[in-house]
């Protein structure tokens, strides 16, 4: 499909969209001043699964939605990873950049690399691009407190359950989106009813613990919600991990219709209890963790 009108591309997997890529981003919005479209050329979230890779950040369909919703970018491209493998620097040049997505400039961080097993690095597209008639900016690094911000260092925090730092990294709150399944309903027989979402195949999923959340409800109103991640085993998920989250003060059924959930303070580690009762006077306990504190990323109505 040929596009008309020319672009700025973002280059990135961008997993996890944290504050290191959204320099990278913010540097292709910025090229709307020269009446170029913004856009994202990205890598399918599930590909680092391939590469034998610690795990991804973010599914692919919740990075595209931020990409589009909090990043603004206008035209995203994010081709099966089979389509771009086998290129080589220069095809991905010609075929993706100029042909596809019309670029008159792209940008990238320094680590960058694309090509058939990587081989090309963004001081080879500077190269190619320029070569091609395309503006390249290579972005540096972007630190936090002198640490640099990365998606391994995110995948490292949320796995030590600091969800604190790692959405300090990611610039916003770490995310759960997807649709709700059925659960055993055993918070609704104990007064605390819940929704229950999985994680995908290969993604990176947070300690087993409970969490202070928040919820966006399909009204695009936002609750103040506590989470509970680990595994169900009376529940049939295909063995993957649950976010388990109840909904302060919401009643509507929610079930096969996607919900973003986002986590933002570690309350306690998950653990067994002896008694469905020892289990109720610890949500209420959590739930009063929850009530107390101050309002964070978004106008709770709870």
């Amino acid at each position: 499909m040929s596009i008309q009108k020319q672009g700025a591309v973002a280059l990135g997997l961008f997993d996890g969209v944290h504050q290191g890529h959204r320099a990278v981003l913010q540097a292709a919005v910025r090229q709307k001043k020269n009446g170029l479209i913004p856009g994202a050329f990205t890598f399918h979230a599930e590909m680092s699964a391939m590469k034998n890779a610690p795990g991804y950040l973010y599914p692919t369909d919740l990075k595209i939605h931020i990409l589009e919703t909090e990043c603004g970018m206008e035209r995203i491209y994010a081709p099966p990873f089979e389509m771009v493998c086998e290129m080589s620097g220069e095809d991905f040049v010609r075929e993706i950049l100029c042909r596809r997505m019309n670029a008159a400039y792209a940008v990238c961080g320094n680590d960058f690399r694309f090509g058939k097993d990587a081989r090309w690095d963004a001081e080879d597209l500077r190269r190619l691009g320029e070569k091609a008639g395309i503006t390249i900016e290579i972005v540096d690094d972007v630190r936090c407190g002198g640490e640099k911000v990365s998606s391994s260092a995110v995948r490292s925090l949320l796995l030590e359950g600091d969800i604190k730092h790692a959405n300090l990294l990611l610039g916003a709150p770490y995310t759960i989106f997807g649709a709700v399944i059925h659960g055993a309903a055993l918070g609704g027989s104990i007064g605390f009813p819940t929704i229950n979402q999985i994680f995908r195949k290969g993604q990176i999923v947070p300690r087993y613990g409970v969490y202070a959340a928040e919820a966006q409800t399909p009204d695009g109103r936002w609750h103040r919600a506590l989470t509970n991640i680990g595994m169900k085993p009376t529940v049939h998920y295909e063995g993957m991990p649950l976010a388990e989250t109840h909904i302060l003060g919401y009643e509507g059924d929610l079930y096969g219709q996607d919900v973003a959930v986002v986590l933002t303070k570690a309350i306690r580690e998950e653990r067994q209890f002896e008694s469905v009762e020892a289990l109720r006077e610890q949500m209420e306990k959590d739930l009063g963790v929850v009530s107390q504190l101050s309002k964070s990323y978004h106008d709770t109505d709870t």
